[in-house]
C-alpha cells in the first residue's frame, strides 16, 4: 500500500514545487482575461499558440485526459486607434466531463456555469458460487462554477440496487447511498509538456440506506493531472485518490486509487477512451477485501457543444474485482 501514497506524494510536491502563487493579478496575464488556475508553473516555455491577447479552450477528443485543454480563438485588433478589446472568453467552449471515465477532468467548469452528468452502471461478479449484480442510478453529479474560474462546486446523489445468489438463497438490498460533496481547484494549466493540474477535496456524509451507508464522514483528496500529446487527437491524463472508507463489518480504513486515462479524437464530435484504475485497501480487516484493478474504455459523442452523451464497459483483472460492467450517461452544460 506505500506504492500509491509515494506516487501522490511525488506528485504533488512536483507540482508545488514548479508553480509560482498567486495567479490573479500577475503581470503576465493579458487584459481582461480572467485567471483560470490559482497557480502558474515557474519553469518550462509557453505553448507556441499561446501568444498575448489570446484566450484558449476546452478542446479534447472525449473530454478526458486533458480536459479543458486549450485552443486558440483570440483576434487582434487591427485598428490601432480602437480601444482594445477583452480577451474573447464568450466563445462557446465543448464542455469537459467528469464521465464516463474513472478520471475526472483536470478542468474546472468556469465561474458562472452549471453542469449536469449523470447515467447508469450495471456490475456482475461471481465468486466461490455467489453471484452478485448491480445497478447504480441516476449517478447525479451536479458542478457549480463560483467565486472565480478555478472553484467548482460539487454535489453528488446515487441510489445503488444489489441482487445477491448463493446456495444459502437470493438477497437483496436497494436504497440511497451517502451524499457527496466536494470542491475542486484548479492548479494549473498546461505550459509546454508541464501539465495541466486540478485538486479535488471531497467527502461522504452518512445520508444513504442503512445496506449502502458508511455511517460516518468519509473525507478524501483528488490530486488530477492532464496533457495533449497530439492535439486534437491524443491525450493524457491520471489520478492519484485517497479516502477514507469503510468495509462491510463498519470498521474504517485507508484506500488509495490511481488511475491512467488515454483519450482519443476520433472526429469532431466522436471521441473514445481506454483506461486503467485500481483500489489500494490500507487497514481493512472484512474478509476478502483487497486491491482491485480495473480496465476500461468507451465513447463520447458531443451532439452540441453543451450537451455531450457517453457509453463504457469494463472488465476486472484481478479476484478481488468485480468480473464486468456497463453503463451509460450524459452530461449537460448551462
Amino acid at each position: 500500500m506505500r506504492v500509491p501514497f509515494r506516487w501522490i506524494f511525488v506528485f504533488v510536491t512536483f507540482t508545488c514545487g514548479c508553480a509560482a502563487f498567486p495567479r490573479a493579478g500577475g503581470s503576465g496575464e493579458p487584459d481582461g482575461e480572467r485567471p483560470k488556475t490559482l497557480l502558474t508553473w515557474a519553469v518550462g516555455n509557453e505553448p507556441d499558440d499561446k501568444k498575448p491577447g489570446e484566450a484558449k479552450n476546452g478542446v479534447n477528443g472525449n473530454g478526458k485526459g486533458s480536459k479543458g485543454e486549450n485552443e486558440k480563438h483570440g483576434k487582434v485588433n487591427e485598428d490601432p486607434q480602437a480601444a482594445p478589446s477583452p480577451a474573447p472568453r464568450d466563445r462557446e467552449e465543448p464542455l469537459a466531463s467528469d464521465r464516463p471515465d474513472f478520471t475526472e477532468a483536470s478542468s474546472t467548469v468556469g465561474k458562472g456555469r452549471i453542469q449536469l452528468e449523470s447515467g447508469y452502471t450495471y456490475t456482475r461478479d461471481s465468486s466461490a458460487g455467489v453471484t452478485t449484480t448491480g445497478h447504480s442510478y441516476p449517478e447525479a453529479l451536479l458542478r457549480v462554477g463560483m467565486l472565480a474560474d478555478w472553484f467548482e462546486f460539487r454535489l453528488g446523489q446515487n441510489f445503488g440496487n444489489t441482487r445477491t445468489g448463493s446456495p444459502d438463497g437470493v438477497f437483496g438490498a436497494n436504497g440511497g447511498e451517502d451524499l457527496y460533496l466536494g470542491v475542486k481547484l484548479g492548479l494549473t494549466e498546461r505550459k509546454g509538456l508541464l501539465p495541466e493540474t486540478a485538486l479535488i477535496l471531497q467527502t461522504t456524509v452518512p445520508t444513504g440506506h442503512e445496506d449502502f451507508t458508511a455511517s460516518r464522514v468519509n473525507p478524501g483528496v483528488n490530486f488530477l493531472f492532464g496533457s495533449t500529446l497530439i492535439e486534437d487527437r491524443l491525450t493524457l491524463g491520471g489520478s492519484f485518490q485517497m479516502n477514507r472508507a469503510s468495509d462491510d463489518l463498519r470498521h474504517s480504513y485507508i484506500e488509495f486509487a490511481q488511475s491512467l486515462t488515454v483519450g482519443y479524437g476520433l472526429t469532431k464530435k466522436l471521441g473514445a477512451y481506454t483506461e486503467w484504475f485500481a483500489f489500494y485497501p490500507s487497514g481493512a480487516v472484512a474478509p476478502g477485501v483487497g486491491p482491485q484493478h480495473y480496465f476500461n474504455g468507451g465513447f463520447t459523442y458531443r451532439l452540441t457543444p453543451n450537451l455531450q452523451f457517453d457509453i463504457r464497459a469494463g472488465v476486472g483483472l484481478n479476484r478481488q474485482a468485480d468480473d464486468f460492467f456497463a453503463g451509460t450517461g450524459f452530461a449537460v452544460r448551462y
